[in-house]
Order: structure tokens, then C-alpha cells, then sequence
């Protein structure tokens, strides 16, 4: 058994697996579409820490495009003085540079394995990976979610709901952000990345739009919390009672 298999695609198909037992000890029948919401809900809280970190870093990040930006016209007749003032920025800055590389990891490998999970893994192929503790699950195990979506198989509907969570959840991140978004900043991701997103997605199993629509919806109500947060002590603090 490789790496990949071993440490990291086995718990999270123990896991989700374990999940799907849950579901139905309180429904009918065990809901698999059910259980990727509640393994959605629980990756999202075990990285809400380094969430916040990389949501703190924002402005950081800002800081760095534009001096980048600076960069590039500044020597844009001198490539090599350019790449090398880009380095210096880039290092100057560690925080904010980690946090985006170690989101943009995580996002990929959780792609990668409910990919599996649900193309092969759930159909019988990798249910010799269930730990020996785990309980016995009734197969083939119930790939229909709410009894009409089948999460081994393309979805358009819930491709477009997954687009629709992409550009509300961009949405209110550029309007809540203390920085100013410009209108192209905007365009892009509000507008064209959740069509673009629609376009790739579109050939991928309907189990990970789901994990998708989860996520986003963790998101979305995380962020308006903090900046109800935000607005309740302003408004504290301008009234003198804190």
C-alpha cells in the first residue's frame, strides 16, 4: 500500500464511511449524501483555525500584489532585475505565501480523494480498506442522496448550485473585505470564476458538489458571524458601554 493510500485517502474513506453508518442509525436507511455534509462540516471546523489565519493575512497578501505589481513596471525592461525584486518580496512576506500554499493543498488532495471515493472506492473496489474496527456497513452502500441524486454520477443541478455558493461566497468576501475590490477583481471572481468553475466541474461525481455546497455554506455563515461580530462591538464601542 503507498503513502497516499495508507495515511491519508484511508482515514478520510474510514471516516466519511463511519459517517454514512451514522445516518442511518437515525434514518431510514443510511444517506451517503447526508454523511458528506457532516464530513464537510467537520474538515471545515478542524481547518477553521488556519482559515482565519489566511483570512488575517489578506491584507498582507494585498501588500504584495501591488508591490509586485510596482515591481513589474518598474523594471519591465530588465526581466532578470524584475524576477529578482519579485524574490525578495515573495520572502519578505512567509505568512502570508504558507497559508495560501497550505490551502490550496489541502483543497487539491481532498479533490483528489473524494474523486476516488466516488468514482471507484464506494462501488466496491477499496472496501477492503475499512478498519477492522469498523461496523459492518450493508452494501452496496446507498450512493443516492435524498434519494435522487446519485453522487457516483455528474449532476447539473447541483453543479450550478455548487457555481451559484462559488459566486455569492466571493461575493461577500470582496464586500466585507476592508480592502476595496476593483471592478475587474470583481468581474473575475464573482462573474467568470464560478462559470469557469461550472465548465471543470461539470465532469466531476455530484458526491464532491456536495462536499462543495457544504463547504461553502460553512464559509458563507462563518463570515457573516464575524462581521455581525465586528458591527455588534463597533457599535458597543461607539455607544462607550466597552
Amino acid at each position: 500500500m503507498d503513502f497516499f493510500t495508507a495515511y491519508i485517502y484511508q482515514p478520510f474513506f474510514n471516516i466519511l464511511v463511519g459517517l454514512y453508518w451514522i445516518t442511518g442509525q437515525f434514518l431510514q436507511q443510511p444517506d451517503m449524501g447526508i454523511a458528506v455534509i457532516l464530513f464537510a462540516v467537520a474538515v471545515r471546523l478542524i481547518l477553521l483555525p488556519f482559515d482565519l489565519i489566511s483570512e488575517r493575512s489578506d491584507e498582507e497578501k494585498f501588500q504584495i500584489s501591488q508591490k509586485i505589481k510596482k515591481i513589474k513596471k518598474e523594471h519591465s525592461d530588465n526581466l532578470i532585475r524584475q524576477k529578482e525584486e519579485i524574490r525578495k518580496t515573495m520572502r519578505q512576506s512567509p505568512g502570508a505565501i504558507l497559508s495560501e500554499v497550505f490551502t490550496v493543498a489541502i483543497q487539491l488532495t481532498i479533490i483528489i480523494v473524494l474523486y476516488r471515493i466516488f468514482t471507484t472506492g464506494l462501488e466496491g473496489e477499496d472496501l477492503h480498506l475499512l478498519y477492522s474496527f469498523m461496523p459492518f456497513i450493508k452494501e452496496p452502500v446507498n450512493l443516492l442522496f435524498l434519494g435522487q441524486y446519485d453522487l457516483s454520477h455528474t449532476n447539473s443541478t447541483l453543479n450550478l448550485i455548487q457555481s451559484v455558493m462559488i459566486a455569492l461566497s466571493e461575493f461577500l468576501h470582496l464586500s466585507l473585505s476592508p480592502i476595496k475590490s476593483s471592478r475587474r477583481e470583481f468581474l473575475s471572481l464573482v462573474v467568470i470564476f464560478p462559470v469557469a468553475c461550472f465548465l471543470v466541474f461539470i465532469f466531476l461525481p455530484a458526491g464532491k458538489k456536495v462536499f462543495i455546497i457544504s463547504s461553502l455554506c460553512f464559509t458563507i455563515l462563518v463570515r457573516l458571524y464575524k462581521h455581525a461580530s465586528y458591527l455588534y462591538f463597533s457599535t458597543r464601542q461607539k455607544e462607550g458601554i466597552i
